[in-house]
């Protein structure tokens, strides 16, 4: 478990040094991946694929969350992570439903 990122928790002592630093590894690249439609957002001025990349960080935002629930092994955490993943782009096809209508008038 990443120390950096709770430092407040001890983690277990099952757990090898060599798990901690893979999961670290992976916490990061997946951080990493979260920035790249970041920029794709301030180099493109599109509508379109400003929602597209939201859509992509509300995803990869879930997915994060879902991998600190299990190595913190907090239940409740994974459920928001699933609910994000389940509704969370709702509100966003509403929008591009609405601009859709706007742009046809």
């Amino acid at each position: 478990m990443p120390l950096w990122l709770f430092p407040h928790i001890v983690p277990p002592c099952s757990s090898s040094d060599d798990d901690e630093i893979a999961m670290d590894w992976i916490l990061i690249a997946m951080i990493g991946a979260l920035l790249i439609p970041l920029y794709e957002v301030w180099r493109n001025q599109d509508i379109w694929q400003t929602m597209l990349a939201f859509a992509s960080i509300s995803t990869k935002a879930a997915v994060i969350i879902l991998l600190i629930s299990v190595v913190r092994d907090d239940w409740m955490i994974g459920v928001v992570g699933v609910i994000i993943l389940s509704v969370g782009n709702a509100g966003l096809m509403l929008l591009a439903h609405i601009l859709k209508r706007i742009g046809e008038a």
